[in-house]
């Protein structure tokens, strides 16, 4: 083989390693990061954005479909509004605090874009606070007039250990109180889905596995945030407007 070739090929491997070299310096850190925050399985599970026909699964536990439990507590009107009261509807959860200098917020503009966009009497939004004690009636109504006056959208108040059990124990979504963080209350931010009967209902992500949650801190206009996760809130209105068909 001429020398000149064998050169060429030469400098051709120096330029190939040095991409990958490159490649490497940039890509393996931020792989590490997403793999010690388990923002790489969580997008498996969490961040797929396709739309489909297919019908929506139970979540299942211990053999047993999940359904809502009984629960009784004042809306911003100071209305009983129990877990009754809803059957018939379907309805999105959620758990946040008037207060809550972070994610709260975008949750609730979520939920007043779901609500407008969705537009149906058979259709309802439950906000419980997780801080009753500074959360009464008229400071939910003055919390509700920023985000909406619809009738649909019950924001919840009550005695402490009743909301926090049906966060924690009934729909697994965490809150807790924690001076370390911003507001002194720590919540997850995700949204779940009932059906008519009060059955918790969710899409499967693509391994066939309910997604259980859909995710609330991300906006449609916003799309990804800055550890990837998808928004999930236009998998929320089509899967919405699934139940309200069945």
């Amino acid at each position: 083989m001429p020398q000149g070739a064998n050169k060429g090929k030469k400098y051709t491997y120096i330029w190939v390693s040095l991409i990958i070299l490159i490649f490497g310096i940039f890509a393996v850190p931020n792989l590490v990061k997403r793999l010690k925050s388990g923002t790489v399985a969580k997008n498996d599970r969490m961040s797929g954005m396709v739309l489909n026909n297919e019908p929506l699964t139970y979540l299942v536990n211990n053999g047993t479909k999940r359904k809502v439990p009984a629960f009784e507590f004042l809306n911003q009107d100071s209305v009983l509004v129990s877990n009754k009261d809803l059957l018939g509807k379907v309805y999105v959860v959620d758990f946040f605090f008037t207060s809550c200098p972070t994610i709260c917020p975008v949750m609730s503009s979520n939920l007043a874009d779901i609500n407008e966009t969705i537009n149906s009497d058979d259709f309802q939004i439950v906000s419980f606070t997780i801080d009753p004690k500074r959360d009464t009636p008229s400071k939910l109504k003055n919390y509700a007039s920023r985000y909406s006056n619809s009738s649909n959208w019950n924001f919840l108040t009550g005695a402490r250990e009743g909301i926090y059990k049906l966060a924690n124990e009934a729909f697994y979504i965490h809150a807790s109180e924690n001076e370390e963080v911003a507001g002194g209350f720590e919540h997850s931010g995700l949204f779940a889905l009932v059906d008519k009967e009060g059955y918790l209902r969710s899409r499967t992500d693509r391994f066939g596995n309910p997604i259980i949650y859909y995710r609330g801190t991300i906006t449609e206009k916003q799309g990804v945030n800055d550890e990837g996760e998808v928004q999930q809130i236009t998998i929320l209105k089509e899967d919405i407007k699934k139940l309200l068909a069945e």
